[in-house]
């Protein structure tokens, strides 16, 4: 019987794990791997103590540091598949090698996936010109045109991965660029960047490998072609909320809801953190702190409910 599983090795999950082991609750930490959304970026330059580090980098860090605590039993390269509520004050967790944990609370730390556009052409160009991440596979666009989908700050960072390869790179917005400042002004000086906005995509297409893509202009209704080699989708996640969905509320996107000040979610003894709860911000710092404010509310919890 464990105090506290935590699902997920990303930023919010691993924070968790080491207030976990601090607070001496018996604990364990479930994940197919560590890091999250952050290894897919190529320069983290916004987290404090770091000037820079590679998203990569940052994931050996994390997890490193939690394996430097004891009491903490950590199960990584799995899946958790299921998630049941046996009673008051106790849950039951399936993993993908059929282990089976026990525990009086879950932070459920889960994380997110790729959005996908949903347009003809993305499922049958996924891996042959269609990709999630800039930073795996922007060196397959050497030498070609490649387009970019999205105007937040994975698909600024997404461009700027480009930029050592691709000849030309398109940036298609909906409704114009939304990321920080120090990326909008780094790509707008490069010449092989274009930024088209108001643009609606509507097809990928191509023959063994994708040959371009199709958008509308939302301002003239007018549909556009262009010719590109890779199309890159950064337009955002899906929370990965479905193993509990049933036992929590959620909003319409699927990220849990939960309380602001303790990170609870509306059914007792499960908390959220990182992506996968309905925090306003989806960065590493904001992760960082919802798993450590979500894990100390747990121990309180604990504590207040075994002197009950």
């Amino acid at each position: 019987m464990y105090d506290v599983a935590i699902i997920g090795g990303g930023p919010s999950g691993v924070a968790a794990g080491i207030y976990a082991s601090r607070k001496k609750l018996k604990s364990v930490l479930i994940t197919k791997d560590f890091g999250g959304q952050s290894v897919n970026s190529a320069s983290i330059e916004n987290f404090i103590g770091y000037k820079s580090i590679s998203g990569v980098d940052f994931a050996k860090t994390i997890e490193e540091q939690l394996r430097a605590n004891d009491g903490i039993e950590i199960k990584d390269g799995l899946l958790v598949v299921s998630v049941k509520k046996l009673g008051d004050y106790l849950f039951e967790i399936t993993d993908s090698a059929g282990g089976i944990y026990q525990t009086k609370t879950i932070l459920y730390a889960a994380g997110s996936v790729y959005k996908k556009l949903e347009v003809p052409g993305e499922k049958e160009y996924e891996g042959k010109g269609v990709f999630y991440c800039s930073i795996c596979d922007a060196p397959l666009m050497k030498g070609k045109s490649a387009a970019v989908i999205g105007g937040g700050n994975s698909a600024l960072e997404a461009v700027i991965d480009l930029l050592p390869y691709a000849s030309k790179i398109y940036l298609i917005t909906r409704s114009g660029i939304k990321g920080d400042a120090v990326y909008r002004e780094k790509i707008e000086k490069e010449s092989k960047v274009e930024i088209i906005n108001n643009a609606n995509t509507q097809e990928i297409f191509g023959d063994a490998f994708v040959k371009g893509m199709k958008y509308k202009d939302s301002t003239t209704n007018e549909e556009k072609t262009l010719d590109v080699s890779g199309v890159f989708v950064s337009i955002g996640w899906t929370p990965n909320s479905g193993l509990i969905k049933d036992l929590v509320k959620a909003d319409a996107k699927g990220h849990i809801l939960v309380d602001s000040k303790t990170q609870q979610s509306s059914m007792p003894g499960i908390w959220a953190a990182g992506d996968v709860a309905d925090g306003l911000y989806a960065q590493i710092g904001p992760a960082i702190g919802e798993g450590i404010v979500a894990l100390l509310n747990i121990y309180d919890y604990i504590v207040s409910e075994n002197k009950a």
